[in-house]
């Protein structure tokens, strides 16, 4: 094979394989989702609708997953002040996973007047994985505690997943090894297996995988270039 075809063979194979990296970035799909509750509060039953976004980013060997509220639920016949109201939450895994996943947040960061909705505050909680396959996230049961008294509110409408994560398990487990821990405390669900997990974050991945298939095109391209002067020298 003559330099200049060799030189254009090892561009192109460099060019495939940085396609191949980023072909090869693991899903993440999220979705806004409406979710009716229906709060048992010290007052008797209230109803609300809240459109709810969940994202998962990784964290260490997990992933830190957040669920932020759009609009307000429940409400209190008195004003609730700084820091009165902590809010807490369950969402359920499925897919290639099974359990809940506790999350949590900080109390309200200012006072919520009587009879209006109370704004959730982002709860998050880490997630580690101990199956390979696409993990669903849905949210479940929110729990609201405020001066003393406990209100619980309860999807009524079935909701969809808000989050779908395709993940790898330590050691590439399967989707018929054990199912993740489940916890109604804390802020964690941590899988069995445990383990470090490939970088599935849907901004963070694009980032890593970007950068390597870049590496890979240079690395191609320097290679093709010393065979190009090696080959004029030979000539000489």
């Amino acid at each position: 094979m003559s330099y200049p075809k060799r030189t254009a063979a090892l561009a192109s194979a460099a060019a495939l394989a940085g396609a191949a990296v980023l072909l090869a970035a693991p899903a993440a799909h999220a979705d806004v989702v409406d979710v009716n509750y229906r709060c048992q509060t010290p007052i008797g039953v209230k109803s609300a609708v809240s459109p709810i976004d969940m994202q998962g980013v990784r964290s260490g060997s997990g992933y830190k997953i957040t669920m932020s509220w759009q609009k307000g639920v429940s409400s209190s016949p008195v004003e609730l002040g700084k820091g009165a109201m902590t809010p807490s939450a369950s969402i359920r895994l499925g897919g290639a996973d099974s359990g809940t996943l506790p999350v949590s947040g900080p109390p309200n960061a200012a006072a919520i007047p009587a009879n209006t909705p109370i704004k959730i505050s982002d709860l998050s909680g880490t997630y580690t994985p101990a199956k390979t396959g696409k993990v669903t996230f849905t949210p479940g049961t929110l729990v609201i505690k405020a001066l003393g008294t406990t209100t619980t509110c309860t999807p009524t409408n079935d909701p969809k997943p808000g989050l779908t994560l395709d993940v790898t398990a330590a050691g590439g487990s399967s989707s018929s090894s054990s199912s993740s821990s489940s916890s109604s405390s804390g802020g964690s669900a941590t899988s069995s297996s445990g383990g470090q997990l490939p970088q599935t974050g849907p901004e963070d991945s694009a980032i890593a995988l970007g950068t390597l298939g870049g590496t890979v095109l240079l690395a191609g391209a320097a290679g093709a270039l010393w065979l190009t002067r090696r080959g004029q020298t030979a000539r000489r």
